[in-house]
């Protein structure tokens, strides 16, 4: 029984400690520009974290946008189909 709860214990420990790793590797790589490729990829990887979601409100907006723009398309091809009708 015991034996189980160690196990979960570090496995839990392995998943938490994962990031961390990801992070700490960079300053072991030997080459400058390799070195640095990967610190801008953490970089990257963070502001991509950090940007929050769009809100329902902003989505609604551009699906609005998205609809408008395909009616108009539809109106400006039956208007070219049925001139004078």
């Amino acid at each position: 029984m015991r034996l189980k709860y160690l196990l979960l214990a570090l496995t839990g420990l392995m998943i938490a400690a994962a990031p961390a790793a990801a992070v700490e590797q960079c300053r072991f790589i030997q080459g400058k520009a390799e070195r640095e490729a990967c610190y801008k990829r953490q970089e990257d990887e963070l502001a991509a974290r950090r940007k929050p979601e769009p809100t329902r409100d902003t989505r609604r907006l551009e699906s609005l946008q998205q609809m408008r723009q395909d009616d108009e398309a539809v109106y400006r091809t039956i208007h070219g189909i049925c001139r004078g009708c």
